[in-house]
């Protein structure tokens, strides 16, 4: 009776390897992690900006390659620097389902607000790219003409000239007060909730000047209503052959912007694994690369894991000793 039984068990169990073999279920594949409910696509930013629509690419290309079996949905949330999207990653630890596309407010806001998160708990999942800064005036400003012109300009305006960006104590702040702890004047510095509007801003003359990545200007630079004057960058990007950098002018004023995407802390490893997957496929894709290559981002190597971790340390170190140079204050006005 034993023997049979044991014979009754190996059939049955033999008979659910095959079909799982014929489903695809089988081995390790049956134990892969993959989403079972929407996969909320957190961006600490508003709408329009560069971190808006490389979330929006994203999910486009996740959707159109069919490499996620449930979707994912994009969800701004600006505030505070981002630190309304940096809460709601704290407050949703242990969550395989919602994951956060950065850019350096990563860093620097948890430096300067007191929010209660420790960045360097979340989940570091892929770095996509490296974005760049360029100066741009409206082309209405005749009497710019070159970045040497334009230091004049706002000498001469003195807290008469506006500067518009992204938020208080973000990127395009930190940018803003090293150029006028460089140079030595003072501008206003006037923020507002993403890259998009800061553009629109600058085509309607409502501000002086801002240091947008390419991706927030391009549509505006290629209309004709804008021109950029210096890219803040070590060479020339291809999209932008015929701009000097700072440094080649003389001026040692070089910064970048991370755009990676992490979960939140305590993400299960089998997901955190997934992710990455996901979104190295994404970078490898020739839409990305196309992307990086028009809209001035460096995408040479994606970093994931515990190599983007360190990567986030190294940064928040960074961060701190930049903000501590020029001063918190100057960075929020």
């Amino acid at each position: 009776m034993k023997s049979r039984m044991k014979n009754l068990v190996k059939t049955v169990l033999s008979s659910a390897v095959a079909v799982a073999a014929a489903f695809g279920l089988a081995g390790p594949a049956a134990a892969e992690w993959s989403p079972k409910k929407p996969v909320e696509l957190i961006i600490m930013a508003g709408t329009g900006g560069g971190a808006d629509q490389i979330a929006r690419l994203l999910q486009g290309l996740i959707e159109k390659k069919n490499l996620s079996p449930r979707p994912f949905i994009p969800i701004n949330k600006p505030g505070g620097s981002g630190a309304e999207a940096l809460r709601y990653m704290e407050d949703k630890a242990g969550d395989d389902h919602t994951v956060l596309v950065t850019l350096n407010s990563f860093y620097t806001t948890p430096i300067i607000q007191d929010i209660g998160v420790d960045v360097s708990t979340f989940t570091p999942i892929g770095r996509m790219a490296l974005d760049n800064f360029l100066l741009w005036v409206n082309t209405d400003r005749g009497d710019i003409t070159d970045f040497d012109s334009y230091v004049a300009a706002v000498k001469s305006a003195g807290r008469e000239w506006k500067v518009g960006g992204t938020g208080s104590g973000q990127e395009d702040s930190i940018l803003t007060a090293m150029m006028e702890s460089y140079f030595g004047y003072e501008v206003t510095y006037i923020p507002f909730p993403g890259g998009g509007t800061v553009a629109k801003n600058l085509v309607g003359n409502h501000i002086d000047s801002t240091v947008n990545n390419p991706a927030e200007q391009n549509e505006f630079y290629r209309a004709g209503n804008t021109k950029p004057l210096v890219q803040f960058t070590a060479n020339r990007l291809p999209a932008y052959p015929d701009i000097p950098t700072a440094k080649e002018l003389g001026h040692p004023i070089e910064y970048y912007m991370q755009r990676s995407i992490n979960g939140p802390p305590g993400m299960s490893a089998e997901a955190q694994a997934w992710y990455i997957g996901l979104f190295e496929t994404l970078f490898n894709s020739e839409e990305w690369q196309t992307f990086c290559v028009e809209d001035g981002l460096a995408c040479e190597s994606f970093l994931k894991g515990d190599e983007l971790g360190q990567y986030h340390m190294t940064e928040i170190e960074k961060h701190k000793k930049l903000i501590q140079e020029v001063g918190a204050d100057a960075i929020t006005g």
